[in-house]
């Protein structure tokens, strides 16, 4: 539990509920924060702290859990929640309300949760949320569900249209200040052979450990559904929990009996639970719903969307087309903001040079922030284009479809279908992806789903394919109807994901773990993606990806200018060339070893800064661009490297063959150290992010060296 929680001092409230109900969207609204959200599950992985102010100015705690759809665990994501609930059953630090998040077009499988939290003996307040989309399809009595589930309130909410948070927040506050218990009994339909079957275990948690008899009930219930709320115990016993190692050990023993009992009445232990809930639920609940015409049309209308868009030959058809259409769009639509971006760079760099005398200075901002910081910012549009189409996707459901497609071929690779929306993510960015890992509940599956994401071609690899496609690609038509600069991209995309999967099927091979993880996924109905949001998460990431890159790209570019620039002369006082400045030393000296590749000493050194972060190779090339060219003027970076000759041999530096190369280089180069520091805390060992950096490096080089050499043997130049 966050040190920061004091229920003594400010009342703090906890919000809990299915993934994709929601949730995080009503703890936005309500602490003012910018969480991402998006209609596919497993988006929270992390607790996140916010405050937010009732209507009289009191202040509160909101902490958002990951989503979970029950207490009994079945990943590391669903195994935080669960953990923090028995803290609070044992009395560390409980908060003063719960908020259950309800999607309300789901209730069955939503309260499903809500009834086990319902058990805890906290005050439960119900937000049912997305009511906008209830009230187009049937009419559901807020009281009567009050009345039978026995919660503190219900308030029907709507985070997309901003309703009922008043509200919510007046009957959070109002049961902080009347704090009402629910002191009901166990309102599962239990047989007297299951009651007497469970009575032991029963007994021992409300006489030894003082919980209620519905809390007792509820735990012995549970304890015999899974393996994993005993060993949830044996870790209380670490935490200093009021539980002790004897009675744990009493709790093995009697769960071990119990179990061998309802095999005998030949029942499932594993599915009891849930059989019960949703029998008590569906009941119930079958008194409180009006009208069902529209809600099951609705479904046939979802049903046969998918029909087309999961198909199996269909399916990935259009998510290539997609993909195809998105990658076309970024050089279609990019092109006028980005024309804007760069006479504006020009314009400061112009302005630089009238307003700051010639010095060292003046080369510095010149020459090193300016154009490094300039030519990253050029493809800032391209990013904004990508990240638009991406969340286009995952706002309208589509998303959760591709995890559902995809899972048909995942487990013949050693993967599930948990692992897709990782896998998806690191197409914007890896750091996200890795940390959603945590949905993946096989600790082998998780691992490798970790090892190959990288690969996955995030947004920091786009300047350099944009660069290098924009330069040396060809717009031109292929087959009437595709461009060729478009195709070109959906291919470096295409390289990376399918060596990911061929790689994971070599990791399955060689990691060796017991048993699998099951992957049953709750499909989010198809919702019109509202731009606001959108644009939100559109700008919350370009703002990321700025600042991030911005803070690495002024560091390296200060560094690099200076390596560029000095020594200014020789041993014999004569002025130097770029050549014989300490750049141009590292360079030439690494030369060797990535000419078989097609690159020079300039790419060499770009390669070198830019493991610290993929888009630094676009700053890098500009900066030593720039320093070459002894004019005040900047130079553009694609019109420099297209006219850059070899002294040499009075050849091209770089030609479409060279750039092919680079970008295959860079679907596969470990070079992002934030990624791997993060796997490093996900994994508690350096061993597995020092692996990746070694393989993933040294399948770069071949691969590159295999496409260079090959495309000169084949005549390509």
């Amino acid at each position: 539990m966050n040190s920061t929680l004091n229920a003594d001092t400010v009342p703090w409230v906890a919000l809990v509920g299915n993934p994709n109900s929601g949730k995080t969207a009503i703890f936005n609204l309500l602490t003012g924060m910018d969480q991402k959200v998006s209609n596919y599950p497993g988006v929270t992985v992390e607790k996140k702290l916010g405050t937010g102010k009732f209507n009289d100015g009191t202040v509160y705690h909101l902490l958002d859990f990951p989503g979970t759809y029950s207490l009994t665990p079945e990943s590391f994501d669903e195994r935080i929640v669960t953990e923090q609930v028995l803290q609070w059953i044992h009395g560390k630090n409980p908060p003063a309300v719960i908020v259950s998040v309800v999607d309300a077009t789901n209730l069955s499988r939503n309260l499903y949760l809500t009834t086990q939290l319902l058990d805890l003996g906290i005050p439960i307040v119900i937000a049912l949320n997305m009511m906008d989309l209830v009230d187009q399809t049937e009419k559901l009595d807020a009281s009567s569900l009050k009345k039978w589930l026995c919660a503190a309130a219900i308030v029907p909410v709507s985070a997309l249209k901003k309703s009922g948070l008043n509200k919510l927040q007046e009957q959070v506050r109002a049961s902080i200040l009347t704090k009402p218990v629910n002191n009901d009994i166990f309102p599962l339909e239990v047989t007297k052979t299951l009651e007497t079957i469970l009575m032991p275990i029963t007994s021992l948690l409300y006489t030894k450990l003082g919980y209620t008899p519905r809390l007792a009930a509820a735990q012995a219930l549970r304890l015999i559904t899974r393996n994993s709320t005993l060993e949830l115990y044996n870790n209380a016993i670490q935490e200093g929990q009021k539980i002790n190692s004897k009675t744990v050990n009493e709790l093995e023993h009697l769960r071990t009996v119990a179990i061998k009992e309802i095999e005998k009445a030949e029942l499932k232990p594993s599915s009891l639970e849930a059989m019960l809930r949703y029998q008590w639920l569906d009941a119930n609940l079958a008194q409180d719903r009006s009208d069902h015409t529209n809600q099951i049309r609705k479904i046939n209308a979802n049903e046969k969307i998918d029909q087309i868009l999961t198909h199996r030959w269909l399916g990935p058809g259009i998510f290539i087309g997609l993909l195809y259409f998105i990658f076309q769009s970024i050089f279609n639509f990019a092109s006028i903001p980005m024309d804007w971006i760069e006479a504006g760079v020009n314009w400061l760099g112009k302005g630089a040079v009238t307003l700051v005398p010639e010095s060292n200075f003046r080369g510095l901002l010149i020459d090193g922030i300016i154009a490094g910081l300039g030519a990253i910012l050029i493809f800032l549009p391209q990013i904004v284009i990508l990240m638009f189409f991406l969340t286009l996707l995952e706002d309208s459901g589509y998303m959760a479809r591709v995890a559902f497609m995809l899972d048909r071929g995942m487990s013949k690779i050693g993967l599930h279908g948990r692992s897709v929306l990782p896998l998806m993510s690191g197409y914007a960015c890896a750091i996200p992806g890795i940390m959603s890992t945590r949905t993946i509940d096989n600790w082998k599956e998780r691992l490798i789903t970790m090892l190959i994401l990288p690969l996955m071609s995030c947004s920091a690899r786009l300047p350099v394919y944009a660069l290098m496609i924009g330069a040396f690609i060809p717009p031109i038509t292929v087959g009437y109807i595709f461009g060729l600069q478009g195709l070109m991209m959906v291919v470096m995309y295409f390289i990376g994901t399918v060596t990911a999967l061929i790689l994971a099927k070599i990791f399955s091979l060689w990691i060796k773990s017991e048993g699998k993880s099951s992957f049953v996924m709750e499909m989010p109905p198809y919702r019109m993606p509202i731009l606001r949001s959108v644009f939100r998460q559109v700008f919350i990431r370009a703002k990321l990806f700025l600042f991030n890159a911005g803070k690495i790209i002024m560091a390296i570019s200060i560094i690099l200018w200076f390596l560029a620039s000095f020594p200014k002369t020789d041993n014999r006082g004569e002025q130097t060339t770029i050549h014989n400045s300490f750049a141009g030393k590292i360079g030439h000296a690494i030369e060797p070893v990535i000419q078989p590749l097609g690159f020079d000493w300039k790419v060499g050194i770009a390669l070198i800064t830019s493991f610290a972060a993929r888009e630094v190779f676009v700053s890098t090339m500009a900066t030593i661009y720039n320093v070459e060219n002894a004019a005040d003027e900047m130079v553009q970076l694609s019109d420099a490297m297209k006219n850059d000759m070899n002294p040499s041999t009075g050849l091209p530096v770089f030609t479409p063959l060279v750039a092919v190369s680079l970008m295959v280089f860079y679907v596969y180069a470990a070079q992002c150290m934030a990624t791997f520091a993060i796997i490093r805390r996900e994994t508690n060992t350096w061993k597995w992010p020092l692996f990746m950096i070694a393989y993933m490096n040294v399948l770069a080089y071949l691969v590159s060296l295999l496409v260079y050499q090959g495309g000169l043997w084949l005549g390509f130049s």
